[in-house]
């Protein structure tokens, strides 16, 4: 009986000796792969068309990101399929960190949109930094009496169904701030969509629409002229942009709060050495005067997060809006 006791526990020392020397030549090779990162060009692909917020946040951190890796950042746009194609691109590319993922917030509501999409954002991804946020400002055309949002809400409910909504489209960043509100504040708001956010604030300078949850830079010319009136942000705080406006949490509905953002994605299994150093000069990159400067042009706002932080933010909004497709019924289009 000792005997067997004495053998099984040499057996226990010898897989623990054995599960420790691999344990240490994994890191160890994993220190390795991070001292030479990289070693040749990186891809970060923008699954959408040239020109937009998420095409402009890459490049002018692709630029950054490159001079300090001493290797290229090209960026590479995959469009179609609303994004899910170049997406798809780098769920399936090696987790070496050589090809990255920039994603706007629409990457979170796609689960939501499709019964079944061909990667899983959790899953299927190894979160790197957020990079800038883009919050949405809620306006009304001046015809609409109202100087709040409160008063908004009141008038909303008091005439059901009267009011409209312009947004830049099914599904849009425009549309899912709206619906978000309508789902935290019980009213109804008819949802007029367009193609593209320009064509919504025509509507609403010619009066066709009265409410509008529109981008911070299409709609502030306006407001400044005294064309729109705004009640509020719909950003989780007041924005660099428009700081004299509420958020609409502030304003009336606790809890709200929803901004468009673009951030950095690796492959799922991507090694944590090098998830490590993206985020450190993503952040960097993200943080300096010269793209915090461009982008606030855009209305944009710099950020930059923990890898965890990113996670979180992304797992939290795939859950609201989630809830907040399925009580609006909206589905892809």
């Amino acid at each position: 009986m000792k005997r067997t006791s004495c053998s099984l526990l040499i057996v226990l020392r010898a897989a623990a000796i054995v599960s420790s020397i691999a344990l240490s030549g994994l890191v160890a090779g994993q220190n390795m792969m991070a001292q030479n990162y990289p070693s040749r060009p990186i891809r970060l692909i923008v699954p959408q068309s040239a020109g937009g917020s998420t095409d402009l946040i890459a490049r002018v951190v692709a630029q950054k990101m490159g001079d300090a890796f001493g290797q290229t950042v090209v960026v590479d746009n995959r469009p179609g399929a609303g994004s899910l194609n170049g997406t798809e691109l780098v769920a399936n590319s090696a987790p070496d960190g050589h090809t990255l993922l920039a994603v706007a917030a629409s990457f979170t509501i796609n689960p939501a949109l499709h019964k079944k999409l061909p990667f899983d954002p959790v899953r299927d991804f190894a979160p790197v930094s957020q990079i800038a946020t883009l919050p949405h400002i809620l306006i009304v055309h001046p015809s609409v009496p109202v100087n709040s949002v409160k008063e908004l809400i009141a008038l909303a409910k008091a005439k059901p169904g009267e009011l409209n909504y312009a947004s830049s489209g099914v599904a849009t960043s425009t549309h899912m701030a709206a619906e978000l509100f309508l789902y935290m504040t019980g009213v109804k708001i008819v949802h007029v969509p367009y193609k593209g956010g320009a064509p919504s604030i025509i509507a609403m300078l010619a009066g066709q629409c009265q409410v509008n949850f529109a981008a911070i830079s299409t709609a502030i010319p306006h407001v400044r002229s005294g064309k729109m009136r705004a009640l509020a942000v719909t950003g989780a705080k007041r924005s660099a942009g428009a700081s004299e406006f509420p958020t609409v949490a502030e304003a009336g509905v606790p809890g709200y709060s929803h901004s468009s953002w673009v951030g950095m994605l690796a492959p799922a299994k991507t090694p944590q050495s090098i998830i490590t150093r993206l985020n450190a000069e993503a952040v960097k990159a993200a943080s300096s005067p010269d793209v915090k400067t461009v982008l606030l042009r855009d209305g944009l706002e710099a950020t930059g997060t923990t890898p965890g932080e990113y996670g979180a933010i992304i797992k939290m909004e795939v859950a609201k809006w989630l809830k907040v497709a399925k009580a609006a019924g909206i589905t892809a289009q």
